[in-house]
């Protein structure tokens, strides 16, 4: 399927580009997220005639993430579980934990965009995680898991 990119998709394209992909990823996932439509004559001049508007909000989007990057960039969060006597901790510390803690603090985060390279935390210590705020903002935030005793 032909379609036309609204925003920049990672590993596809950026904003007017149009691409072609499988129908089932542009039907369930660009065209629901309001990444992308069908490449149409109708539509492609439609995006023609707002790309201006289209190209400023997202570099407002973008100035935004870099914004809230600079703020995050290196921010120390600590999180507390409850571990064993060996440092191991009983279940494990998730994105969804990190997030929450994060907006807890005031930024405003999903748990979809906290990237964790090593998977789950599962010991007592200090980690490094990344958040994407945006496609070109990816910044560390290091995380501190301290252990309550059982």
């Amino acid at each position: 399927m032909q379609i036309i990119l609204l925003d920049k998709v990672v590993n596809l394209g950026n904003l007017g580009d149009v691409v072609k992909v499988k129908d089932g990823y542009a039907r369930n996932f660009l065209i629901p997220t309001g990444r992308a439509r069908r490449a149409t004559q109708t539509a492609v001049a439609e995006f023609e005639a707002r790309r201006a508007e289209l190209e400023k909000a997202a570099a407002a989007k973008l100035a935004e993430a870099q914004a809230l990057g600079e703020k995050l960039n290196g921010y120390t969060i600590k999180l507390s579980q409850k571990a064993g006597v060996d440092g191991r901790l009983f279940g494990s510390v998730t994105n969804h934990d990190i997030a929450d803690e994060l907006v807890k603090q005031g930024f405003a985060v999903t748990k979809a965009q906290v990237r964790m390279p090593n998977g789950l935390l599962k010991n007592v210590g200090d980690y490094t995680v990344q958040v994407g705020l945006h496609t070109d903002v990816v910044v560390d935030v290091n995380v501190s898991v301290l252990g309550e005793s059982a």
